[in-house]
């Protein structure tokens, strides 16, 4: 039987290129995400993949769709927490609570659920255990300028990590985190443009391929549950990360 994986944000960018890496693989996957149409399309793409819409920010939402995973497909083996979102760039005086909530509700508290409802579903499962693979950029150790939410989000993804691999050891649930920089999607467009740099200036950046930051999380997951990458980062070899500021 094919293990099952669940990928949320899975409509598009690196969910997407990651779902399609993993039914390449042989997983089942389960795909959420807001919007129903963008999942099937992700599904078309393979073998293996079903469509879960969701709305990451509501618990009861999130609830229904793990019930659901596990209903259909018995256990739930991975999950790549993955789905995020940002704001407008802007120092912290220029930004209104609701382009904090945009953020944090997403990237934080979204996170936060997917991961409670998987780890409650690995810890109950006959054979008991699962991995958990946390979307966390390189933002979770260095900010951008402007980016209070997003910077603020990453740094606490970094924690529920840490914590999660240490309440998961007993129940043979790993937890890892990948930090991604300059991963070409539709929100790295404008790194090909310009952005700006901890200097002031404006700067064009270095980008990868999508399906390359697939294959590293499909590494993450294919390891046997008694050995763990913890922390892992991949980035554009010559994007001004090492340095920055």
């Amino acid at each position: 039987m094919s293990k099952v994986a669940v990928i949320t944000g899975a409509g598009s960018g690196i969910g997407r290129a990651t779902a399609e890496a993993f039914m390449a693989a042989g997983y089942t996957v389960a795909l959420i995400g807001r919007r129903k149409d963008p999942l099937e399309e992700t599904a078309a793409l393979g073998k293996g993949g079903h469509a879960y819409p969701c709305d990451l920010t509501d618990e009861a939402s999130v609830i229904a769709a793990f019930d659901a995973i596990a209903s259909d497909h018995g256990r739930i083996d991975v999950l790549f927490n993955n789905a995020g979102n940002n704001c407008k760039q802007a120092t912290i005086d220029e930004l209104s609570f609701d382009d904090w909530k945009t953020v944090i509700d997403v990237n934080l508290t979204g996170a936060f659920l997917a991961a409670r409802a998987a780890f409650k579903q690995m810890r109950a499962q006959d054979p008991q255990g699962g991995r958990i693979i946390n979307n966390g950029s390189v933002s979770a150790s260095a900010p951008r300028p402007g980016s209070v939410p997003y910077t603020a989000s990453k740094h606490a993804i970094t924690g529920l990590t840490r914590t999660i691999a240490l309440d998961g050891r007993p129940f043979s649930i790993a937890c890892g985190q990948i930090d991604i920089g300059n991963a070409l999607t539709d929100m790295a467009v404008k790194m090909t443009k310009g952005v700006p740099q901890a200097n002031g200036s404006i700067e064009v950046e270095p980008v990868m391929r999508a399906d390359e930051v697939a294959s590293a999380v499909l590494h993450m997951a294919d390891l046997p549950l008694s050995t763990n990458i913890l922390f892992q980062t991949i980035m554009a070899t010559n994007m001004p990360f090492v340095g920055r500021g």
